[in-house]
Formats: C-alpha cells, structure tokens, sequence
C-alpha cells in the first residue's frame, strides 16, 4: 500500500490498518515526525520507521522518542540495506504478535477468565470482545444484575491497545445526586462548601482509556444532558470553573434496564440512548446458559480452594441445575463460596447448599431425594461439553481449560477419566 502524503496516508490506515509504515521525514504539508504521532495513537501497535536525507541526531532521538521504530538515512547504499531494514521489522512484529498470543493464551489471572462457558450465548460475547477490544466504538452492555457485564467491560478495555491507560468505572446508581456532576466533571476550589482545594473528576482520571459507566440508567435527567454533552463536545466542565477541559475518553456504559422503553417512556433521553449504543453486547442470564453451570462451579472451585479436589455429588449438582438463579452468576459464586467455608473442603453436598436452593427442586424435595439426573445423565453431559470444546480447539489443551473455566490439573484429570484426545476416543467419535 502506497500514499504520497502524509494525510492521504491516514486517510487508507483508518479503513486498512498496517503492520509496517516506512515513511519520509519531509512531506507536503505533514512531516514525518507529525505522521508518526499521528499513526501512533491511531495504531499504537504499528512499528513506524522514519527515512530522510536530512537526517541530525537531534531528529533522530526526537522520532525515536515518539515511538519509532528506527530511522533510516538516503541514500540506501546497497539497496539490500532497506531490504534487510524491513525484514528485521518484520521479524519484530512477528515476534510481538507471537509474544501476545501466548500470554493471552497462558495468563490465568485477568478479569477475562471470570467470563467461563462454552455455550452459543457466552462464546457469542466472546467474538465481541476480540472485536471490540482496539476500537474506540462506544459499546452499550446489557443484562441482568450478577450476569458480568463490568468483567466485559474490562476485557474490552484490558485485552486491547487500551491495556496501560487508565479504565475507570463509575457505579451511576450510587452516586449521590447532589454530587454526581461534581464527581464526574470535576470541582474549582471554593465551588460549595468543603471544596477546600481543586479535584478532577472521573472523565479527566480516564482521560486517554476508559470510562465504565455501570447502571446509566440510574442518572438523573438534567445529568443525562450534561453527560450528552460532554460525549457530543469531548470536554468538561468543572463546577465552579469558566474554564473547560478537554478529555479523550472511549465510552462503555452498562444498565440492567431496558433503555429502550425508558426513552420511549420519556424517562431516558432519546439522543444520549443513540450517542450510547453503537454497539451492544448483551449478557445473557445464567438460567439461559445452564450447561455453562458445571464450568463456572469448577471455575469457582479452584479459585476459592486452589489445589483442593473438592467433590460436587450429583445431588448437590442437581440443585444446582434446577435453581433459577435470579442473582445470575455472582449469586452462584456466592454459593460456591459459602459451601466451600462452611463444609470440609472436600465435597459439597445439598447440605452445603443455601436452603433456598434444595427448596426450588420440583415438588419441594428434602435434601437427600433421589436425584432427577443420574450420574450417568451427569457425566455423559460433563463428557459431552468437554469433548465439544476440546474439538473446537483443535486439542489445544490450555485453551480448553480456559474456556471450561477449570485449571489445567482439573481438565487432565477429566481428560483421562473420560478417555478424551486418545486415539480410540478419536476413532470412536468418528465411527
């Protein structure tokens, strides 16, 4: 891909990205040193190399500390100079990009683990984060209380070119409405009462990265104008300031409401709705995804008794099973973890269990019924899911594990029980 300005140059990056630019020092109306800061905040994963014929130290430390990659003096005396230039290019962004797949395959602490499940629903939410993650796309995430929608939020910000800059989250629902906009936009000195020195506010904090803004449909309506405001103009006001302060900030707000009716209702702005939702992602509730209940049960398992082989019986998976979840995933962690400081660390039973969960079986069974799925029925569905996702990831046992949720030792264990990834499970499941 060729440009002969710097400008026409941006204008073919934003709709065809490159890996690689090799740019001119001098050029009608933007020089290089501008184009490079200019392609380094548009694609900061871009290795840019700056040429000139007019090259001094002094420009060349100035590009290398505007993120260049190198710099390149004309005449190329031989031309195999350039190549060889290009090439080691190459091979470093080869690497980095070789470097990044692997962490993101091997990292085990980061938020985005928390997303755990192999049904249609949650790895639909998955492809949008990928996608979402080195946009600056405002994204609107939708679902019920519990079901994650701050652990999205975080992947989008955490898993992209966004990672190392700032990524604030607001609860909207419990700011105090005398000083939401204060919180937000910041405040002078001598504003109110208290304001005994200048504070940002919450934009100014993530300026450059995020700004979550859980539970926007708690906001009331004259701040809903402000806040419309500060998206259409990317400035703020502080209170008790003439002065306004310009923030860049990639907007991800999220609600357990439907915004749709409220602005229908008159009880949400209409245009603050659109500027909000160029891209939503929805959650769906846990009672939608079941099948991703014995993954996210391991997948808390391991966090809350690391190391421990801790047993659910059939019983207490039953329950777990039937139960409606209406807290959605953060009530069944909350489950987890209270079976886990209340019994012996090595199997949960229905006993373990919060009585609400054994009273919701059909028919209001005791503890200790006869259970509706056999253990038959339960490993043949735990067999089932692990087999499917092993598949789809072409054997690859760390991805596996990720997404069912469950440590590397976990899923060998499950492997060999269930004789998956051998060559006879292999000739059996083509048979």
């Amino acid at each position: 891909m060729e440009a002969d300005s710097g400008e026409s140059a941006l204008a073919r990056l934003e709709e065809q990205p490159a890996d690689i630019i090799l740019t001119d020092m001098v050029m009608p109306r933007m020089s290089g040193l501008q184009f490079l800061e200019t392609v380094k905040k548009l694609l900061p994963r871009t290795e840019v190399a700056v040429m000139t014929g007019h090259g001094s130290i002094e420009t060349a430390v100035q590009a290398m500390k505007l993120g260049a990659y190198d710099y390149i003096t004309k005449p190329f005396s031989p031309l195999e100079e350039l190549r060889l230039f290009l090439r080691r290019m190459a091979e470093k962004v080869r690497l980095v990009e070789e470097n990044q797949f692997l962490r993101e395959r091997t990292e085990t602490e980061t938020e985005l683990h928390g997303i755990v499940g192999a049904s249609a629903k949650i790895q639909d939410v998955l492809r949008m984060i990928s996608r979402l993650k080195d946009t600056r796309t405002p994204v609107l995430i939708t679902g019920e209380s519990g079901t994650g929608k701050e652990l999205v939020a975080r992947a989008i910000h955490f898993r992209g070119s966004f990672a190392n800059s700032p990524f604030v989250a607001v609860d909207c629902g419990s700011l105090v409405p005398t000083l939401i906009e204060s919180e937000l936009f910041g405040y002078e000195k001598g504003a109110f009462t208290g304001a005994l020195k200048s504070k940002p506010g919450l934009f100014e904090s993530a300026n450059g990265g995020t700004i979550f803004l859980d539970e926007i449909g708690e906001l009331p309506p004259e701040m809903q104008a402000k806040l419309l405001r500060v998206l259409q103009e990317k400035e703020v006001r502080p209170v008790g300031s003439n002065q306004k302060v310009k923030v860049d900030v990639r907007i991800v707000a999220a609600t357990n409401r439907d915004l749709e009716s409220a602005y229908r209702n008159g009880t949400f702005r209409k245009d603050l709705y659109f500027r909000l939702n160029v891209v939503t992602v929805h959650l769906p509730a846990l009672r939608e995804r079941p099948t991703d209940i014995p993954m996210l049960v391991h997948w808390f398992l391991d966090r809350y008794a690391p190391g421990k082989p801790v047993e659910v019986t059939n019983s207490a998976m039953k329950c777990l099973l039937e139960y409606e979840w209406p807290g959605n995933v953060r009530e069944l962690e909350n489950c987890v973890e209270r079976a886990i400081a209340l019994g012996d660390r090595q199997v949960i039973d229905v006993g373990d269990l919060p009585p609400a969960l054994a009273s919701a079986l059909p028919g209001g069974e005791p503890a200790g019924a006869a259970p509706v799925f056999t253990t038959t029925d339960l490993e043949d569905i735990e067999r089932a899911t692990i087999q499917r996702v092993f598949e789809q990831v072409k054997g690859d046992k760390a991805m596996a594990g990720k997404m069912l949720g469950i440590s590397r030792a976990t899923l060998y264990r499950k492997l060999k029980r269930y004789n998956i990834g051998t060559r006879a499970a292999a000739s059996a499941v083509l048979q």
